[in-house]
């Protein structure tokens, strides 16, 4: 499977969500306690912003706060569809994906940081499908690299307390089931 296509299948599903939202619900809870749709989405656009200077070989030092605070403004699906695309060229960039970037954990190889970033539009986007009402579906072949790949992490983002306790699921649940409920997720969450 390639990395780089199902991360750009990633950030394109995760936007189209974006896109789904009404005027009256950014304000809707979200499965991430304490977050409403507009917390989430913004937090996913910031980490797509941060996505281009760290993928460039640049430190979070040389960076600094420029992507902390509100990043959707007035316009939060713009917002959202001009960071997906600069989050696209800057992993497709030729050479990108050989870095080291430098996250606040650590040098890690900037694959493995693609991973994450997939991770993260995929829970995400689940998280604001379930609360706007639309189609929950993800990508399926980026669900299962997903999980192959947080199955070599989930206790290290357990230990750091990036994901609540897995919630337990049918035995014959899907693979996306099975992944939402090891990021802390009810997979029959409902506003």
């Amino acid at each position: 499977m390639d990395l780089t296509e199902t991360y750009r299948r990633s950030l394109a599903e995760f936007t189209d969500r974006v896109e789904q939202v009404r005027p009256g619900q950014w304000s809707a809870p979200t499965p991430c306690p304490g977050w409403d749709v507009r917390r989430l989405v913004n937090h996913v656009v910031s980490e797509e912003r941060w996505s281009v200077p760290l993928l460039a070989g640049r430190t979070i030092e040389q960076v600094g706060d420029r992507y902390d605070g509100d990043q959707l403004g007035t316009d939060p699906i713009e917002a959202a569809r001009a960071a997906a695309a600069q989050a696209e060229l800057a992993a497709t960039h030729p050479g990108a994906l050989d870095r080291t970037v430098h996250l606040s954990a650590g040098e890690t190889p900037a694959k493995e940081y693609l991973h994450q970033l997939l991770a993260e539009h995929l829970v995400h986007g689940w998280d604001l499908s379930v609360a706007i009402g639309v189609d929950p579906t993800m990508d399926a072949d980026a669900v299962t690299e997903a999980a192959r790949w947080f199955a070599r992490h989930v206790g290290d983002y357990r230990r750091g307390g990036l994901v609540e306790p897995e919630v337990g699921v049918a035995t014959g649940a899907g693979e996306q089931d099975r992944l939402i409920a090891v990021f802390g997720r009810d997979p029959d969450w409902a506003p």
